[in-house]
């Protein structure tokens, strides 16, 4: 899951006015990739990755979802192996260690994203729906509905639909159920 949980980092980093290589040196570390020593240029790069990542969020279909995640895979994805490292069980890699910063982050995001939405069946991926937000997501909720990526936006949101409603009650301007 490092892979799906660092995507969303780094699309919502790009989000942000954050983007500085210290910063992304300390999503990098978060998500414990090695050696996360970032160069101007390195940083550039993978800033122009996650604007490419975002579209697998924001896409309004599964078929949409696979066809940029193999765009991702296409670009970013060497070969696929399993390895054990660090005392940690066996798990996949989808780029030689030896490769420079911004190949590994390109093919761990790729593979994480495509192992996360076969699992999920191409679901589970998203961005925030209060339109003030649109903060990317992954949604590991028990029943996989979920449209914010907070319970703080999901109130606002529903505040502010509440309050609108009730404006159009007063206003006179809603209708009852007709007979």
């Amino acid at each position: 899951m490092v892979g799906v949980h660092l995507s969303v980092a780094l699309v919502n980093l790009d989000a942000g006015e954050s983007w500085l290589p210290e910063a992304l040196e300390r999503v990098l570390r978060e998500h414990r990739i090695r050696r996360p020593r970032v160069t101007g240029s390195a940083c550039r790069e993978i800033r122009d990755w996650s604007r490419r990542m975002r579209p697998v969020f924001e896409a309004s279909s599964q078929t949409e979802r696979c066809q940029n995640i193999n765009g991702l895979l296409a670009d970013g994805a060497g070969s696929v192996y399993l390895t054990t490292h660090d005392d940690l069980r066996p798990h996949l890699h989808f780029a030689p260690d030896a490769q420079d910063l911004q190949s590994r982050v390109k093919a761990v995001t790729a593979g994480g994203l495509a192992v996360f939405a076969m699992e999920a069946e191409g679901k589970r991926l998203g961005v925030c729906a209060l339109d003030s937000c649109r903060t990317a997501f992954v949604d590991t909720s028990r029943n996989g509905r979920r449209a914010y990526c907070s319970a703080r936006c999901a109130n606002t949101d529903a505040v502010r639909r509440h309050r609108g409603r009730r404006r159009q009650r007063r206003a006179g301007t809603t209708r009852g159920p007709v007979p």
